[in-house]
């Protein structure tokens, strides 16, 4: 019997299966990627034709007056330059705090391995919270200084577990073996073997971080001062912040809050684009490695 068409005894055929899951799969990917498509087009819409449900598919009423808006605050350009440049720092800074705590700890004759882990672990579960950790922050000097951003959670445990266990199971220990008979030590080792095979998990590790410091305005907001040294999120609140209250300020005025609270909106949907765009840009490049790495980096019975 043609096995491509029975299948499994008293199943679907493969073909049948196999379309079922693209169909699957395409219903997924709708459900994933229509929100931010909705948001895109809310963006260049009439807000009320979107909260009257008039904006479905294509945009209502098509305006740029919410870009327009967001893009004529100077600030704005200084907030894409600090946060390139925190996201670059900071990327490289707890990736390579990763491969220095996950790689030793992958090692099993690491002396104390097991309670340096549950230390770690500990961490994930409780911290000092926010007042302590500003107090620590503030008594080290790093108030107002972009560091702030970085040293306090320089290593997120949860990626650095998975890079151990990418370490334990993907890359051979007969490799590592055969470096130190060559008389390599361990720091030639590390940068000669286990970065080059590694590739695939820091793709991962990159774009996690990228996305974390992107994203970040909180931590900035706590331990920064000044427009200057403000990353491009915190700027686009300080912005709807600024029009939202213009426009409770013109409540008074007959007929200015309505069109205020119109731009507000404009401006929210257009700060969540303008916010997203870079990372969505540089992630296609990044996909094949951060599959491959999730994969590879995945617990192994």
């Amino acid at each position: 019997m043609n096995s491509t068409k029975a299948g499994k005894p008293g199943g679907l055929s493969d073909r049948t299966s196999d379309i079922i899951l693209v169909v699957l799969c395409l219903i997924i990917m709708l459900i994933v990627a229509y929100p931010l498509y909705y948001v895109l087009i809310a963006s260049v819409s009439n807000p009320y034709d979107v909260y009257a449900g008039k904006t479905f598919i294509l945009p209502s009423q098509f305006t740029m007056d919410g870009y327009k808006a967001v893009f004529s605050d100077n600030s704005i350009l200084i907030g894409y330059a600090n946060s390139l440049k925190y996201t670059l720092i900071g990327t490289i800074f707890s990736v390579a705090m990763l491969y220095l705590t996950a790689y030793p700890l992958s090692v099993k004759e690491l002396p104390g391995r097991k309670w340096i882990s549950i230390f770690f672990i500990i961490t994930m579960y409780f911290s000092g919270g926010l007042i302590p950790t500003y107090l620590v922050v503030k008594q080290t000097g790093l108030i107002n200084n972009m560091w702030a951003l970085f040293l306090p959670g320089g290593v997120a445990v949860g990626n650095m577990i998975i890079m151990r266990n990418y370490f334990e199971n993907s890359i051979p220990k007969e490799m590592v073996e055969a470096a130190e008979i060559d008389g390599a030590s361990k720091w030639k080792t590390f940068l000669n073997v286990i970065i080059p095979l590694s590739k695939p998990i820091m793709a991962v590790m990159v774009v996690f971080s990228m996305v974390a410091y992107w994203n970040d305005w909180f931590t900035a907001l706590i331990y920064l001062t000044g427009q200057d040294k403000a990353p491009l999120p915190l700027i686009l609140r300080n912005i709807l912040i600024k029009s939202s209250a213009s426009a409770a300020q013109a409540s008074t005025i007959s007929g200015g809050y309505a069109e205020l609270n119109k731009l507000t909106e404009m401006i929210k949907f257009g700060s969540i684009i303008v916010a997203a765009a870079p990372m969505l840009i540089i992630y296609p490049f990044v996909q094949k490695y951060f599959e491959k790495g999730m994969m590879a980096g995945a617990v192994k019975g």
